[in-house]
């Protein structure tokens, strides 16, 4: 099994079913290290030297976070912007996102009709976390999926067994 990080931010976690099912998911498998921003970094103050050193003993990682107005949540974005370095990209450094595998998961309370060209919002959920996948392209990651959960607010227990499930035979491919 791949070693895997799970980069989790979501700010107001206490208020969503869905994450916490998916979060205590992470907590049961040994094989995924569960970083919770929030938790770590409440304070805001980012160390990224060491997120950058954790980064390289990882096979693969996931992001997964809500959708805060039409966005990533801002502690991601600014973990993004500490630990990402463009040093990773010079001649003879070493990248720890090059060739590795990335998932996104993202849960949003809006319904799917609304992010698209002509629905209420008119942009995509992933036009939306551009950053990131720009971010993640930039560094040569392999984004191998891009999964969003909609109405997530709204998902019965058996619509998020079957999401969780969904996602875990994803991640064994």
């Amino acid at each position: 099994m791949k070693k895997t990080l799970v980069v989790f931010a979501h700010p107001y976690l206490e208020h969503s079913n869905s994450n916490v099912e998916l979060f205590n998911f992470y907590v049961r498998h040994q094989h995924f290290t569960l970083r919770d921003l929030y938790e770590e970094y409440p304070d805001f103050h980012i160390a990224a030297f060491r997120e950058r050193k954790r980064l390289r003993n990882y096979d693969r990682f996931i992001f997964q976070f809500p959708l805060i107005w039409f966005g990533m949540p801002p502690l991601l974005r600014l973990w993004i912007d500490e630990v990402f370095d463009r040093d990773w990209l010079r001649e003879g450094e070493t990248n720890p996102l090059e060739g590795k595998e990335i998932y996104i998961l993202i849960t949003t309370g809006g319904k799917e009709r609304s992010f698209t060209k002509t629905g209420t919002y008119q942009y995509t959920v992933e036009e939306l976390v551009s950053g990131l996948i720009v971010s993640l392209k930039v560094f040569k990651a392999d984004i191998k999926h891009i999964k969003i959960v909609y109405e997530a607010n709204k998902l019965s227990k058996k619509d998020i067994i079957l999401h969780k499930k969904e996602f875990t035979e994803l991640l064994n491919q």
